[in-house]
């Protein structure tokens, strides 16, 4: 089952001499149990599409749909509430709360999609004991390692009933033990059905990945073959 597809989306930014294509005619699909790696340099655009991915920004041009729903025929509110239920994030600066636990970090998703305080902090809980993080929940975040704010910023996107995983550059703050740890532990949620994007510039993690994609100003110049698997796992660039 397809969760995330794009079909020939661009961003372009600025006009005239100023304009700068981000996003070039992008095709990108990933299937439930699937993780996806994108790789290439900076101002390559991988940024810009897991923030399009993710209904953080809108494309110029193309289709997004996730989890079956078209993201621009969504209002506003339908939009936020396809994030908070399906979507989980990783971003390069954690973006957890100074002033809450970590249990607390990782609980507040599903309390603010409606989910009982006392459920969602079992939940959190048991987010941050596959992590290894049990004993660190009731700390704040600058009781934490960065390894270990990490840690507590992937069992945020990946507790409840979350379908998408997006990460910008997941292992960029950790050394190569906990890197590796990291992207294992989001293989092991995407064999329970999660699809992943994982933006990296490691190949060494991005081997965890069933397949990787390359960018280079805004569009699809390469991908690793698919290993043995259905024709519907492929992720393209227009124009390959």
């Amino acid at each position: 089952m397809s969760v995330l597809e794009m079909r020939r989306v661009s961003r372009v930014y600025g006009q005239g001499a100023a304009e700068v294509h981000a996003l070039q005619e992008i095709s990108l699909r990933v299937d439930a149990g699937t993780m996806v790696a994108v790789m290439g340099p900076s101002g390559s655009g991988k940024s810009t599409l897991l923030t399009i991915a993710g209904s953080l920004e809108e494309p110029s041009s193309g289709e997004v749909m996730v989890c079956g729903e078209e993201l621009s025929k969504l209002s506003r509110n339908a939009r936020a509430r396809l994030r908070r239920r399906s979507i989980g994030y990783v971003f390069q600066d954690f973006n957890l709360l100074p002033g809450l636990t970590a249990a607390e970090n990782v609980a507040l998703p599903l309390e603010l999609d409606g989910v009982p305080a006392r459920k969602a902090g079992k939940a959190a809980t048991a987010s941050l004991d596959e992590l290894g993080l049990g004993d660190r929940a009731k700390h704040f975040p600058d009781q934490l390692s960065g390894g270990e704010r990490q840690r507590v910023a992937i069992a945020r996107a990946i507790v409840g009933e979350h379908q998408l995983l997006l990460a910008d550059e997941p292992s960029g703050a950790l050394d190569s033990v906990n890197g590796e740890a990291v992207m294992r532990l989001i293989h092991v949620a995407c064999k329970r059905g999660l699809a992943a994007v994982v933006v990296t510039h490691d190949a060494q993690l991005a081997s965890w990945a069933d397949r990787v994609v390359f960018l280079r100003d805004g569009r699809v110049t390469d991908q690793t073959a698919p290993p043995a698997g259905p024709e519907s796992l492929l992720v393209r660039g227009h124009g390959q």
